[in-house]
């Protein structure tokens, strides 16, 4: 008789964790009178873990969502990041997009979720609202799930800029 059987895979970002970041941020829009968000959680390797789309989301809002945390996980840096270091160099950005097959969205509302030690697990995008208000509902969220997120608070006076 064989001894065959299937090891399991060490997994540093459990479903269970991407589900809690998933609801707390449709939570926190739900809460603050947003409009209809749509959340996408990564693990380390791009791999889709979590998603929801609210009623009434944009049909493209799930594309975006992916792209923001994909492209945060692409560049080890929050999508706020990225468009504030890219924002200058539209070669680079096109570069980058042309590289990712398109799933690369230098917006903020792509956060990337780190554990206790800083080691990137995983990442967050969101979209649906303006990208300040979904980048604080993806930081937010983050840090419910008793994690770490980066960046670690929204930018300096984001919720009056976008009111």
């Amino acid at each position: 008789m064989s001894d065959y059987y299937v090891k399991r895979l060490a997994v540093p970002l459990p479903l269970s964790e991407a589900s809690v970041i998933m609801e707390h941020a449709l939570r926190i829009g739900q809460e603050n009178d947003m409009l209809p968000l749509t959340v996408a959680v990564l693990d380390a390797g791009g791999n889709l873990l979590a998603f929801k789309r609210e009623d009434g989301s944009g049909i493209m809002r799930g594309d975006i969502a992916i792209g923001k945390a994909w492209g945060a996980l692409g560049m080890g840096i929050s999508s706020r990041t990225i468009r504030e270091r890219l924002g200058n160099r539209p070669a680079f950005q096109g570069a980058l997009s042309a590289a990712s097959q398109g799933r690369f969205i230098p917006v903020p509302g792509g956060v990337l979720i780190c554990s206790a030690d800083d080691t990137v697990i995983g990442a967050v995008g969101i979209s649906g609202d303006a990208s300040d208000k979904d980048e604080y509902c993806a930081i937010e969220a983050v840090k419910a799930a008793g994690l770490r997120s980066h960046p670690e608070s929204p930018a300096d006076n984001w919720w009056d800029a976008v009111l």
